[in-house]
């Protein structure tokens, strides 16, 4: 790590829980980012601030002007561009020092799961429930830690799945029977800053799966409400019968 790195990330670097094993950590790693939007948005600029060595992008939407009241990556003359494009210049001004990979497509299950095994972390950052559930699915086979979250309204939520360590549970025993509700930004709003809130948690959770330091999510899930400003918490249990998860094999965290 030459000085100029040690001066970026040097308020990092005091930290004991990270110290310069954990920048190192955070600057080999890959992170994949499924969607630029609103969570995707504060979810790269952290990951990106805090040194993390590359960035992958899937986004396969351009930058609209209803966007921009929370998808803060990307600005005015983005408009009409791909988002993953204006994301990555968004990105390279912020830290030209790290790598990041573009895909302005949806992904299938197979060019997903290719993905995904040459990723650390893996970052959901969609907007509906058939996505959330495909990279669900693949990230239990790729066995790669998935940080998902979700904003509605004055709503949102947060997790981390493990399901192969100890008794957790992956997001289809959270969702899997819950079918097609249409939840998404466009038809029922949301406020900007809830995005923001959301997303620069599920940074600060990739950045603690990758320097291997406090406890994360995983098993359990955070409930905010934004209007009321309260959160709650409780423990997901793991479906057995899970047709995803409930075979594989475990071991003890």
């Amino acid at each position: 790590m030459n000085d100029d790195q040690l001066l970026r990330y040097s308020r990092q670097i005091m930290l004991p829980q990270i110290d310069i094993d954990g920048q190192a950590r955070l600057s080999a790693a890959t992170v994949l980012i499924l969607g630029v939007g609103g969570l995707g948005s504060p979810v790269a600029m952290y990951l990106a601030s805090s040194g993390i060595g590359k960035l992958v992008l899937c986004d396969p939407d351009v930058v609209d002007l209803t966007n921009l009241q929370r998808q803060i990556v990307h600005d005015t003359p983005k408009v009409g561009q791909p988002k993953v494009a204006s994301a990555a210049e968004t990105l390279h001004r912020l830290n030209p020092e790290i790598t990041v990979a573009t895909i302005p497509a949806k992904l299938d299950e197979a060019a997903l799961l290719a993905q995904m095994q040459q990723a650390d972390v893996v970052v959901d950052c969609t907007d509906n429930l058939d996505s959330r559930l495909l990279i669900n699915r693949v990230a239990v086979a790729a066995r790669k830690p998935l940080v998902s979250a979700a904003a509605i309204r004055w709503e949102g939520q947060i997790s981390v799945f493990q399901p192969w360590l100890g008794d957790n549970p992956c997001y289809h025993c959270f969702y899997g029977k819950v079918g097609g509700i249409a939840q998404t930004c466009s038809e029922n709003g949301v406020v900007g800053p809830l995005l923001g809130i959301l997303g620069s948690m599920q940074a600060l959770e990739v950045i603690k799966l990758l320097v291997g330091n406090g406890e994360t999510l995983t098993g359990r899930v955070l409930l905010f409400d934004g209007q009321a400003m309260e959160w709650m918490g409780f423990k997901l249990p793991r479906d057995p019968h899970c047709p995803v998860c409930g075979s594989i094999d475990r071991h003890c965290l």
